[in-house]
């Protein structure tokens, strides 16, 4: 049984960041529900039309789509009277919805917040924006780039004198975004437990980005100068916090931030006579030089050999092909098989969390849009005569 097992979830959202909200709550038994746009589903998902039309090269595209397991879904045309109708009936009894549209799309539409809580006042209803529902930049379209940029993140990243360095779309849509939103989420879910009311969250991604600064921006709201990029000890301004190029051109990290991982690095790099200096920035270029030259005199693999047998903060800078065969994340499970009904077993990535009592499974491959319309509508009791009427008047997909 998952935690959040018998939570009915119907997820709206379509890019990045609510998909992977809901296949984090998915993941941990909540009932997902994808309301797709009928005859759009595929190319919001950025995946193929599934079903008996898919080539293997596209089934294989969906089933390995992690964002998408766990989940059923449904076809609607919420530009549709009869499409709204099913929404709401289906709004009536859920315990979680989750949009990722610009803001007042929703209430165009008709399935609002206030709309959805006049019919059931328990719905923990979220909105994942870039910007938020206020704000003077709240109707601004954006990505994970802007978000990090107005948030503060990108502006702390890459070398001096160089331009940003552009961490992919993992600190606005993956943390920022979905993984927030998978909180806030279960806490209003927590909340209601003890008032029985429900409520609205209002996830913008570049607020989650500044949180995530939270430990960089209390220093600086308490005075101190902004971290520039590659001049603070966490961004590369420390040569014991930093990386290196080995012998293989490939690289090494290094973490020993702490007196005894300090101690223990010089003795290993063979200049006990650093150990002094670790605060001490006029020595860091020197330290930093050394480090350099001797990186380069052995291999990537040599140096996490030799460094694992100290009590060193040091790891092989790894690529996500190498991290996905690494032996320490396969033995966390961090990889799993799931299986699909034509494919048969297919890789993704694992769950995260390990909680002992209630672990989170991925249980099942992506949908293809719309897949599970017809048994969602006969499970609300709809005739198969009223699914092929709504079909006919574009109303589902």
């Amino acid at each position: 049984m998952g935690a959040l097992e018998g939570i009915k979830i119907l997820d709206l959202s379509r890019l990045a960041p609510g998909p992977y909200c809901t296949m984090l709550l998915g993941d941990m038994g909540a009932d997902v529900l994808l309301i797709e746009q009928a005859g759009e589903g595929s190319d919001r998902r950025r995946n193929p039309v599934g079903g008996a039309a898919a080539t293997e090269a596209q089934q294989r595209q969906l089933a390995y789509n992690a964002l998408g397991r766990n989940k059923r879904s449904l076809g609607l045309n919420l530009k549709t009277e009869a499409a709204r109708a099913i929404f709401m009936e289906l709004a009536r009894e859920a315990d979680v919805i989750v949009e990722g549209f610009r803001p007042g799309v929703v209430k165009r539409l008709g399935v609002d917040y206030g709309a959805v809580a006049a019919i059931n006042p328990g719905v923990v209803y979220l909105s994942l924006s870039g910007f938020g529902q206020t704000g003077p930049y709240a109707q601004l379209v954006g990505h994970d780039i802007n978000y990090i940029s107005i948030g503060g993140a990108l502006g702390v990243t890459g070398r001096p004198g160089q331009p940003p360095s552009i961490p992919m779309n993992l600190v606005a849509d993956f943390a920022g975004g979905g993984l927030f939103a998978a909180f806030a989420i279960v806490t209003a879910l927590m909340s209601k437990q003890r008032t029985g009311q429900g409520q609205y969250i209002d996830m913008a991604m570049s607020d989650g980005v500044l949180s995530l600064l939270t430990s960089a921006a209390a220093s600086v709201l308490a005075g101190a100068r902004a971290p520039l990029p590659g001049a603070h000890m966490l961004n590369g301004a420390a040569p014991h916090y930093n990386t290196y190029e080995c012998a293989d051109g490939e690289w090494f990290s290094i973490g020993s931030l702490e007196p005894w991982f300090w101690d223990n690095l010089c003795k290993a790099m063979g200049r006990e006579d650093f150990q002094p200096y670790e605060y001490d920035q006029s020595k860091h270029p020197e330290i930093a030089a050394h480090f350099t030259a001797e990186f380069r005199k052995k291999t990537r693999e040599e140096w996490f050999s030799y460094l694992s047998q100290w009590d060193i903060c040091a790891a092989p800078v790894l690529r996500l092909d190498e991290a996905l065969a690494d032996p320490h994340n396969r033995a966390r499970g961090m990889v799993v098989e799931v299986d699909h009904p034509t494919l048969g077993k297919v890789a993704q990535v694992g769950v995260a969390p390990k909680l002992s009592g209630t672990p989170g499974e991925a249980r099942s491959t992506a949908p293809y849009p719309g897949q599970h319309t017809d048994d969602v509508l006969r499970g609300m009791g709809r005739s198969d005569e009223q699914i092929a009427a709504l079909r006919a008047n574009g109303a589902i997909g």
